[in-house]
């Protein structure tokens, strides 16, 4: 069996047994607990290197063995981890050359986790034959579903070996011409031409770091290093395992995401939200939270797996809020309708010592199962355990947003406009005023198939590639409605600024050209339908053409009347074109208006602001996010739903 022939969801989380060893009778009450909370998945050995691999070559899996057997024994299943997130003490002593160099050009000292070089041909042979031994043993075992390769990847490495990978990455994406890379990366400013490619290294704080297209590029080939890394792994394991493999990814920006999924089997996320907090509203932090499970959703069109999540707090939040009753039902429930095979958690039994002693768990320090979090949990697992027809059900979605990591990287780098310039936040704002209309939307990177959509949302697109400019125009000529905003096409995939007027290449597709962008102090604002909106942070000065509608203007500045919001049909499609960062009182009746256009319809009649709808397969989930009653209309009905409750309708 593996994880997509599982009857139910995956419900449980992290274990880690070998802190254990030498507690009697911990692992049995272990085992009996999950059973209550009706606990059917594990994952295992994230961690566990130093104890399997105590000196070089020299092997201990009896523990794993016992722990593997017993869980089995109780019908509960395992997702088996890679151990190369943190490695042991003796192989960063032996092997001093595994250890990761920082930009400074200091070598790290051996500590906490992910300090190895991916490119170092000794930690790669070391992670292979680790990987490999656990593969030929526990490969074809019948508790083990699923790989769960290496532990939240992430970081880079500046050693020699880094510096001749990169020089020849850029040799083969260069076709060994510096010529090609110095016009590429611009050379000529500062007088930074390069004439051999020993001079080349990577971006410093005490050397080279304000060249854009250098900064793209080894951001480029660090991602490429790690997804490269994770194929290492992977065809250890293959050697003796055809098990389904998966990596738990994070809501991290410095790599592609997108490429890496295209060599998982399902895609996993760790789902940490700053719940409660003073900064958003609750409703806020769940619209910030759907959009990353609609991505890693959508990029492979099928459920994904929250991996790992909180049951009560986390240990590294600024402030560490407890989840208030109902909580983490909720947001277990949130992920569920949003595609995730299960629910697991980080971690079961709280550990006893180190930096994560008071991060939560399913078991606390007490073992109490009359403990509150404990409770909870059982109650879900329970629930959970009833509803078999959730797992692998998906519907899709008529609407996306494109968020693109390439362009993350580049608009965080370029030097101008604000310090914090938001792309991330930006698209997550627009999805939140698409979401609150009540649909499904998609979270889509710049490869996808956009013709599955009526309507796509590309804030903030300041980087194309000839390639992209073509899409976009193929797909709104061929009927599609597209929404741009401000800093959109400024620059090409080298982040060189595209030459003749912007939106470069696309300017007789949204009927205007930008002349200037404004950085504010003050807010603006666009008066529209007679209304007044909020505009803060950016505003363009752009010029329409004769047969472009004109949608909105600036109430104030030396722009006063001018353009802010237009719209123009463009073969059979139409596209939209946001010159200003305008609020969700703006984009909310925006994107009504645009879905109704296109014949897209809410989920529900109508409901409270502090609500989210979504649908995944035949059952609409309504959940309040909100700690007091709110209401909602579904085909008549009005539904009270209780603070953090989730209601499930049929559709």
């Amino acid at each position: 069996m593996n994880i997509f022939e599982m009857k139910n969801l995956c419900y449980g989380g992290d274990y880690n047994p070998e802190q254990w060893i030498g507690y009697d009778g911990i692992w049995d009450e272990d085992l009996r607990m999950m059973k209550e909370a009706r606990i059917n998945c594990v994952t295992l050995g994230v961690f566990s290197w130093a104890m399997l691999e105590k000196e070089e070559g020299v092997f201990d899996f009896s523990w794993l063995d016992d722990i593997i057997n017993k869980l089995w024994e109780n019908g509960i299943h395992v997702i088996l981890a890679t151990p190369s997130g943190a490695r042991p003490p003796w192989l960063a002593q032996k092997y001093p050359e595994v250890l990761r160099v920082r930009e400074d050009r200091t070598k790290q000292l051996f500590g906490k986790r992910h300090n190895h070089c991916l490119t170092s041909p000794v930690y790669r042979e070391k992670t292979a034959r680790i990987d490999a031994e656990l593969a030929k043993r526990y490969g074809h075992h019948p508790a083990v579903i699923m790989w769960h390769v290496s532990n939240e990847m992430n970081g880079d490495c500046h050693c020699p070996h880094c510096q001749e990978k990169f020089r020849e990455w850029l040799k083969i994406k260069y076709h060994n011409s510096l010529d090609e890379l110095n016009h590429a990366w611009w050379t000529t400013f500062w007088s930074h031409t390069y004439t051999d490619w020993p001079q080349i290294e990577s971006p410093s704080t005490i050397g080279e770091n304000i060249v854009h297209g250098h900064n793209l590029d080894w951001t480029r080939f660090t991602s490429d290093m790690t997804i490269d890394f994770f194929k290492s792994e992977v065809a250890a394991i293959r050697k003796y395992s055809d098990l389904p493999v998966t990596a738990n990814l994070m809501d991290y920006e410095w790599m592609d995401y997108y490429k890496l999924a295209d060599n998982m089997d399902i895609v996993s996320w760790d789902n940490y939200p700053k719940w409660h907090n003073d900064d958003e509203t609750l409703i806020e932090t769940a619209h910030k939270t759907s959009f990353m499970h609609d991505m890693f959703r959508s990029m492979k069109q099928k459920p994904f797996l929250m991996i790992e999540s909180t049951p009560s707090l986390v240990n590294w939040h600024g402030v560490n809020k407890l989840k208030a009753p109902g909580m983490n039902t909720l947001a277990s429930m949130q992920a569920v309708a949003h595609g995730s095979e299960g629910v697991m958690y980080f971690q079961i039994r709280k550990s006893r010592g180190a930096s994560e002693k008071f991060h939560g768990a399913v078991i606390g320090h007490s073992g109490r199962s009359d403990a509150r979090v404990f409770r909870e949990v059982a109650a879900l697992g329970e629930f959970l355990k009833n509803h078999p027809e959730i797992k692998g059900s998906y519907t899709a979605s008529e609407a996306a947003v494109l968020y693109d990591f390439e362009n993350a990287w580049a608009v965080s780098d370029l030097c101008g406009l604000k310090q914090n310039r938001g792309y991330r936040d930006t698209c997550m704002a627009h999805y939140a005023a698409m979401k609150s209309v009540g649909i499904n939307i998609d979270v889509i990177g710049k490869t996808a198939d956009f013709s599955r959509y009526k309507v796509i949302c590309a804030p903030m697109l300041y980087m194309t590639s000839e390639g992209t400019i073509a899409k976009i125009r193929d797909y709104i000529s061929g009927g599609g409605t597209f929404i741009a905003t401000y800093l959109m096409s400024y620059a090409d995939e080298n982040d060189l600024c595209h030459l003749g007027g912007l939106p470069g290449g696309l300017m007789d597709v949204f009927g205007l050209w930008n002349e200037e962008i404004d950085s504010i102090y003050e807010n603006n604002a666009v008066i529209a339908d007679g209304k007044e909106y909020t505009v803060t942070d950016y505003c363009e000065l752009i010029h329409p053409d004769a047969d472009t509608d004109v949608l909105g203007v600036y109430k104030s500045d030396f722009y006063a009347g001018e353009p802010a919001v237009t719209r123009k049909k463009f073969g059979a499609g139409t596209a939209y074109y946001l010159a200003a960062n305008t609020g969700a009182d703006h984009l909310k009746p925006l994107y009504s208006k645009i879905f109704a256009d296109n014949d897209i319809k809410p989920l529900i009649d109508s409901f409270d602001e502090n609500i989210s709808v979504t649908r995944r397969g035949d059952t609409i989930y309504i959940m309040n996010f909100s700690g007091k009653k709110s209401t909602a209309v579904y085909k008549g009905e009005t539904i009270t739903l209780q603070p953090y409750e989730c209601v499930l309708k049929r559709a």
